[in-house]
């Protein structure tokens, strides 16, 4: 029996190490994988935390970013508004006032020129023509003063409405200088023409003496 049992245990003890071997190579192994688990950990630690301060700067950008765009949108809705400065611009009832006088003085000078039978239905037509373009002139005048000076109709600064206002003043103002030239033109060749058929009523109606 007591044979028996060395025979057994020298046929054990190969297998005893090899499992001594194996139970150690597994206990390394657990050891580097604990190892790897630490270090992997670390870095998703590291990754969170990344990320976290990545957020945070996504989040102070983005609310600058809205802020400025606020601060743009007011600034631009503000020059949509029309200051009480702007509409109480002495030029602008001088504009008003200078389309009115363009429309009269039209009205008056072509039906005193076709009264004066000095002129022929295409020399009249001529005449109409040219006030047509003097009045649309003037009608574009006062378009552009009205978007100017109405609220939501154009993006601008006080000084730059300003501007175009004394713009708008400076055209409408050729615009009647450029209607009494002619005036003054068409007067002169219907004295002369009265002149020239001896119709001394004509002349003195033209030179604005009675009788």
């Amino acid at each position: 029996m007591k044979r028996f049992f060395v025979v057994i245990l020298l046929v054990a003890m190969p297998f005893a190490g090899l499992w001594a071997q194996s139970v150690g190579d597994d206990i390394q192994q657990l050891l580097l994988d604990v190892q790897k688990l630490s270090q992997l950990k670390q870095i998703l630690t590291e990754m969170v935390q990344e990320y976290t301060m990545l957020q945070q700067r996504y989040e102070q950008i983005k609310g600058l970013s809205q802020g400025t765009f606020s601060l743009h949108k007011a600034f631009l809705d503000g020059l949509l508004l029309v200051s009480p400065a702007v509409r109480s611009y002495y030029k602008v009832g001088d504009i008003v006032s200078k389309e009115g006088r363009l429309l009269n003085e039209y009205q008056s000078a072509y039906g005193f020129f076709r009264g004066t039978g000095m002129f022929t239905a295409a020399e009249l037509d001529g005449f109409s023509t040219n006030y047509s373009l003097y009045m649309q002139r003037g009608q574009k005048d006062v378009d552009e003063l009205s978007l100017v000076t109405t609220d939501g109709e154009l993006r601008m600064s006080d000084a730059e409405r300003l501007s175009a206002i004394d713009r708008i003043d400076a055209d409408m103002t050729t615009q009647l200088s450029l209607m009494h030239s002619f005036n003054n033109s068409v007067a002169i060749q219907a004295v002369q023409r009265a002149q020239a058929a001896g119709d001394i009523g004509t002349v003195r109606g033209l030179y604005g003496i009675g009788p």
